[in-house]
């Protein structure tokens, strides 16, 4: 069976999207990323300050990394999976059923709808839905 066929017939909706590294240099870790690995910038995000906030890299047409950068509140190392959900609010209630505590998505910087569920070992997972005119979205179908 192929990776991509086993992944989509999981029944639960989720598929691995990317995951989230805060980095010591983002320069340095873009170029490495960039032009060691091949991976190929997708898009970046900005806080209100005008500070970068993250920049995303395409691994694939539907998986990337996400690099932060690292601060005094976000050390070096990993920071996240993001799990991409077909219906971000069905998972939601089907996690709840099951006694997860999970917020009520919202929409995030990139357009997308995002929440957050915490594993038993304390590894945050990103919940995203990508509507059209998400930049995960436009990314995706710019992939050639």
């Amino acid at each position: 069976m192929q990776a991509s066929a086993a992944q989509k017939g999981s029944g639960n909706g989720l598929r691995l999207n990317h995951f989230g590294i805060n980095v010591k240099n983002l320069d340095e870790s873009l170029n490495f990323y960039t032009k060691t690995m091949g991976f190929r910038e997708a898009f970046s995000a900005h806080d209100k300050q005008g500070k970068l906030a993250f920049v995303y890299l395409q691994i694939s047409r539907d998986t990337f990394v996400e690099l932060a950068p690292a601060d005094a509140d976000h050390p070096v190392g990993f920071t996240h999976v993001g799990l991409w959900a077909d219906d971000v609010r069905a998972t939601v209630e089907a996690l709840r059923q099951k006694g997860v505590k999970v917020d009520e998505p919202v929409v995030g910087m990139t357009k997308a709808a995002i929440t957050n569920v915490v594993d038993p070992n304390d590894v945050r997972m990103e919940l995203l839905e990508y509507p059209p005119d998400s930049l995960q979205s436009k990314a995706m179908q710019a992939w050639k």
